[in-house]
């Protein structure tokens, strides 16, 4: 196969979506719309991906290193968007231009075009589809041998005539070339229609006239070309992109209790035997291994979760949680949290740039911030690091086996040894050393006939 180059158009202004955020950086499942098309051509092969930006530099800093950004000068249309790539295209390289919202189309439908393509020994390949309902867009008209004689664009009223109206397949706006009959061929497109624009599909008959022969191939999978032009276009290829990767994680061997209420972005993995259950939300980098339950009602976000981890009503962002570990219900964990082998983080926990070690539990209505904990710890409800002291945060050390009684403050800096204990409702202001047990609360002082002085002094 030769050498594949994707262009990717992307220029446009996309004026429907009615938004200060450019069209092609609108997320679907957690990536900018224009990196799905990049994500496949990558996954097809492509050695070279280019794409057209306009002149405001809309996708600078939005696109991987490794893609060719060139921008379009003049919104001259998609013929003058591949004009301005024309010089990242190699002569001997074959060609697939692709629309950058067009999301949906897959690296195996990439590579179905290149090799139909090659196997025709034609200078163009369009990509088709056959629809129900063709209306708006543009008509394939064939030669009596099958070829493609050009696209009818039915934009406007007479466009196309009633017969043309009659075709159902229709143009996908995707297309093979060879690169150096390309390259010639975009030399020769003229604005002269009603939009004064350069037509891409108008090098078809420019090819034709010069002797080349010009094929088409059928896309089986109509939804492969959908385009994003509004907002209600975007949820419905959402909505067909989560529903790819739900059906991708089912065929892995991970079990989605209810798809319709479960959001899974592009770049999650999960490992087998693992379940997800309803109204969860996995996004960003999330990973989780095998044999885990995930849900319900818990959002996971750049959450690395090892095997066999059990986390319900729960937010997470930027957590690792490890073998065996728990979390939940309603717990919270924030960036920098570790949670060691057999740990766990119960009811209204929250924890954050903390390393829970093996075995230890936190087990409820607690705060843990910027601390080091042990294996084997329990921390007893309603403890707290106080971990600020106004101008810096201090980190709080806890040893092996450490137990702390209900409403214990660890006010940072301080350290506990192994196997301290401390007394309910203490306020720990030094380091307590190994074995001892740390109280810093008042005595009890118990007044008689506090309540009939207080009535009195009502009355």
């Amino acid at each position: 196969m030769p050498d594949l180059t994707v262009v990717i158009l992307a220029a446009g202004q996309g004026m429907r979506m009615r938004s200060t955020l450019p069209k092609m950086l609108h997320p679907i499942c957690g990536r900018p719309l224009v990196q799905w098309p990049i994500a496949a051509a990558r996954d097809a092969g492509a050695g070279t991906v280019v794409v057209v930006d306009s002149p405001a530099n809309t996708l600078d800093g939005h696109l991987p290193e490794t893609v060719v950004r060139v921008i379009q000068p003049v919104p001259t249309g998609t013929g003058g968007a591949v004009q301005a790539a024309a010089g990242e295209i190699a002569d001997e390289a074959t060609v697939v231009v692709l629309p950058g919202d067009a999301p949906l189309i897959t690296a195996e439908a990439i590579d179905a075009l290149v090799r139909a393509h090659a196997a025709g020994g034609v200078a163009a390949t369009m990509a088709t589809m056959v629809l129900s309902d063709p209306t708006g867009y543009g008509r394939i008209v064939r030669d009596a041998d099958g070829g493609v004689e050009g696209v009818v664009e039915t934009k406007a009223g007479g466009d196309a005539t009633p017969e043309q109206l009659e075709i159902d397949e229709v143009n996908s706006s995707i297309f093979a070339f060879d690169g150096v009959t390309l390259k010639h061929a975009l030399s020769a497109l003229r604005a002269d229609n009603a939009q004064g624009e350069l037509y891409l599909p108008d090098v078809l008959p420019a090819l034709r006239a010069t002797g080349h022969r010009v094929a088409a191939y059928v896309l089986d999978d109509p939804t492969l070309a959908l385009g994003v032009n509004d907002r209600v276009q975007l949820a419905h290829v959402r909505e067909i992109a989560q529903r790819r990767i739900h059906d991708a994680h089912g065929r892995a061997g991970v079990t989605i209790v209810d798809p319709a209420s479960t959001l899974i972005e592009a770049d999650v993995t999960l490992g087998e035997d693992t379940v997800v259950e309803p109204s969860s939300f996995l996004r960003g980098a999330t990973s989780a291994g095998r044999g885990c339950r995930i849900g319900p009602l818990t959002t996971l976000i750049d959450a690395t979760l090892r095997d066999d981890v059990t986390i319900a009503h729960s937010y997470v962002v930027s957590a690792e949680i490890c073998d065996r570990a728990t979390v939940g219900p309603f717990a919270y964990l924030r960036p920098g949290t570790v949670l060691r082998e057999g740990s766990k983080a119960g009811t209204f926990v929250e924890i954050k740039n903390s390393d829970v070690g093996a075995g230890s539990k936190v087990p409820h209505l607690s705060y843990i911030g910027d601390a080091d904990i042990g294996e084997g710890v329990n921390l007893g409800a309603a403890t707290i690091t106080a971990n600020y002291d106004g101008v810096a945060k201090h980190r709080t050390t806890i040893g092996d086996r450490v137990s702390t009684g209900v409403d214990t403050t660890l006010v940072a800096p301080v350290a506990l040894g192994d196997d301290v204990f401390t007394a309910a409702n203490s306020a720990i202001t030094r380091d307590v050393p190994t074995g001892a047990l740390g109280i810093a609360r008042a005595r009890q002082t118990n007044i008689d006939g506090y309540a009939d002085r207080r009535r009195r002094d009502r009355d």
